[in-house]
């Protein structure tokens, strides 16, 4: 990614971002898009306390100094890479699988892929932009950002786990689908993001914590899209503000757009 500013071997920013899947399997046939409302925007201050905490413990105002971020890694066997603007919207994400690289992309407004074949997919349905809008806010821990992406956020409560306690608290980004983000009361850090919103939940578990320029990093997530976990890991992270040309369909591409069904 252009001219590094910051750079780290092994992994994401933030531990808190997670790839986006395929965009059959992350929109679910039957899922809705959220009914986007301004008047359901802002944090309760039971969720504002610990929010504050685990900012605090993950970097504090280092977050605040991020312009973006670039990031390598594998899901499995497949290598990807990834860019995330902590800015404003933006996500690109870039697969390598048995049939070639797979690049899917959001600029806030538009959501895209390009096939391995060289096809591309413009995604107009709502309930699929919610969802690669979602992926783009948790990536770039929009949470800790609350002047730049409306969000609404409450407190469930204090849940045990195998041992550990943990704060539990709801983020729903305007536009996108809530998760439920499992603090843990000692750490202070994000250990389990889960999904509701499709036939089943998704669920992150978020491990292996260092620290990546100002921030600490997860370098190791688990992801369970119910079929079982996968490990993703994170090789090497770079933060520093990304061309917004990269979340855009390419203009060689983009008059040959096909529409998703």
């Amino acid at each position: 990614m252009r001219q590094p500013v910051l750079a780290a071997v092994l992994v994401l920013a933030c531990a808190f971002s997670p790839l986006t899947a395929p965009l059959a399997a992350r929109h679910p046939a039957h899922a809705r898009a959220p009914a986007p409302t301004h008047a359901k925007v802002g944090y309760t201050r039971p969720a504002e306390r610990v929010l504050i905490q685990t900012r605090t413990a993950s970097g504090g105002e280092g977050w605040s100094m991020l312009r973006g971020w670039h990031e390598t890694g594998h899901e499995g066997a497949a290598p990807y890479e990834a860019w995330y603007d902590p800015l404003r919207y933006g996500m690109r994400v870039e697969t390598r699988e048995a049939a070639g690289k797979r690049a899917h992309g959001y600029n806030g407004q538009g959501d895209w892929q390009i096939l391995p074949d060289g096809t591309t997919l413009a995604d107009d349905d709502p309930a699929g932009v919610a969802a690669t809008r979602t992926e783009a806010f948790f990536a770039a821990a929009g949470y800790f950002h609350r002047a730049r992406f409306d969000a609404r956020g409450e407190l469930l409560g204090a849940r045990s786990d195998h041992g550990r306690s943990f704060d539990v608290v709801l983020v729903k980004p305007w536009g996108g689908n809530a998760r439920d983000l499992w603090f843990d009361r000692r750490t202070h850090l994000l250990a389990r993001m889960i999904d509701r919103s499709g036939r089943q939940p998704v669920t992150w578990q978020f491990s292996d914590y260092r620290k990546v320029g100002p921030v600490m990093v997860a370098f190791q997530i688990t992801l369970d899209r119910g079929e079982g976990p996968v490990l993703r890991r994170r090789d090497a992270v770079v933060f520093a503000p990304s061309d917004r040309g990269l979340f855009s369909l390419p203009r060689t591409v983009d008059a040959a757009q096909t529409p998703r069904p």
